[in-house]
């Protein structure tokens, strides 16, 4: 058995078609092709619009940095099993993460948890899709809006999951996206905020590119700040704090040969799950997932209770390792963020539930393995079978 995490997310044809871009002697910075791919996923998704970046942690510093635009401080309610960058987003601008626990249905935030936490501190509630699940319910819509709290998605694990039949994604003012090489596709590294605001695309795509007006699509804008400060040189107005998480024509020749096959896999994804389900001893492992709508690019497995044992957790992972099955304990972010060290240096800033019970299970008794388009059913049913003998 050898059972990576991730297997041929980059194919020989996506190389082909980076060769024969390159043949071209094209511009390779930021142009043409990152506006294409841009345009191809915001149709794919289903928003008005899209910003390349560099990586899902630039989208997820981009959102909260626009939050810093138009909030000097507050709250934002994070789930305690998320990935490091969504957190340190929050830190670096100045917010405070509170962090709640999660549903073990759909490794998504406990809606009971993020009412408690609401207070008149409450800016925003960034939400993560783990692992390919569906966090959002009927509930946290009507929370948003009635209290106007602003909605964040991080998408990072979910491309193609979806709620009510309609893509994550497309629910928050601002989503997330990641393009990492073990992901549903990738671009090598990659990310993308998702917007259907023009303000905030347009901000996000100045501050993307060091903050420079003249990268505004809104006239107007541009117009003004030329106007104010007629005394700088118009191509280097830094009208924002920003940054350089511009990607590159490379990335997107990558991503537009990719998304053409999106779809397809996350079909074959979605029935690889639903097999595996079926197959794992429910004995032992956790089976009671909410799968309405999801898409997962891993194998998630959790032990039940009766398991819940150093002893069994030693055995299990000697017996992968031996059998070459890729796996990381804590699944999405290593676990329990509030036990990670980084921490450290934010003492007092940051707030957490008392209770964090389901994600210290996942923290301890949780992982996922690879799950590949390209997986075999009898390679599914061999992997079932070792870790059903375990």
């Amino acid at each position: 058995m050898n059972h990576p995490l991730m297997d041929n997310n980059i194919t020989p044809d996506d190389n082909r078609k980076v060769i024969e871009f390159l043949q071209k002697n094209p511009i390779l910075t930021n142009n043409k092709k990152v506006l294409e791919f841009e345009k191809k996923w915001s149709k794919w998704l289903g928003v008005k619009y899209s910003v390349f970046v560099n990586s899902g942690s630039a989208a997820n510093l981009l959102s909260i940095s626009y939050l810093k635009m138009i909030h000097s401080k507050g709250e934002i309610i994070v789930p305690s099993l998320t990935w490091v960058s969504d957190v340190t987003s929050i830190l670096y601008n100045g917010f405070t993460p509170v962090f709640v626990d999660i549903n073990l249905e759909n490794l998504g935030a406990n809606i009971d948890n993020i009412k408690k936490c609401i207070n008149k501190k409450t800016i925003a509630i960034f939400l993560t899709h783990a692992l390919g699940f569906n966090a959002l319910n009927n509930d946290l819509l009507k929370l948003v809006s009635k209290k106007k709290i602003m909605l964040i998605e991080d998408v990072c694990e979910s491309h193609g999951a979806k709620f009510k039949k309609k893509k994550l994604g497309t629910f928050g003012k601002i989503s997330n996206f990641s393009f990492y090489y073990a992901h549903h596709m990738s671009t090598v590294e990659g990310g993308m905020v998702c917007t259907n605001d023009l303000k905030i695309y347009d901000t996000i795509k100045v501050m993307r590119s060091h903050g420079m007006i003249r990268e505004s699509v809104i006239l107007s804008v541009r117009n003004r700040y030329f106007k104010k400060f007629s005394k700088l040189n118009k191509d280097f107005v830094f009208a924002y704090p920003g940054y350089n998480f511009r990607s590159t024509e490379i990335n997107a020749v990558y991503g537009i040969n990719q998304i053409k096959k999106l779809t397809i896999n996350n079909n074959k994804r979605i029935k690889n799950f639903d097999h595996f389900l079926k197959k794992i001893n429910k004995l032992k492992y956790w089976s009671n997932f909410d799968t309405q709508g999801s898409c997962n690019y891993a194998f998630v497995i959790i032990f039940q209770k009766d398991f819940r044992n150093i002893k069994f957790r030693d055995k299990f992972e000697k017996i992968l390792n031996k059998n070459k099955i890729e796996f990381r304990r804590g699944t999405a972010g290593g676990g329990n963020q509030t036990k990670q060290p980084y921490l450290e240096y934010f003492k007092g800033k940051y707030k957490k539930l008392s209770n964090l019970s389901n994600t210290d299970i996942i923290h301890d008794f949780g992982y996922y393995i690879g799950n590949h388009p390209s997986l075999k059913r009898d390679k599914i049913d061999r992997i079932c079978n070792i870790l059903n003998s375990i």
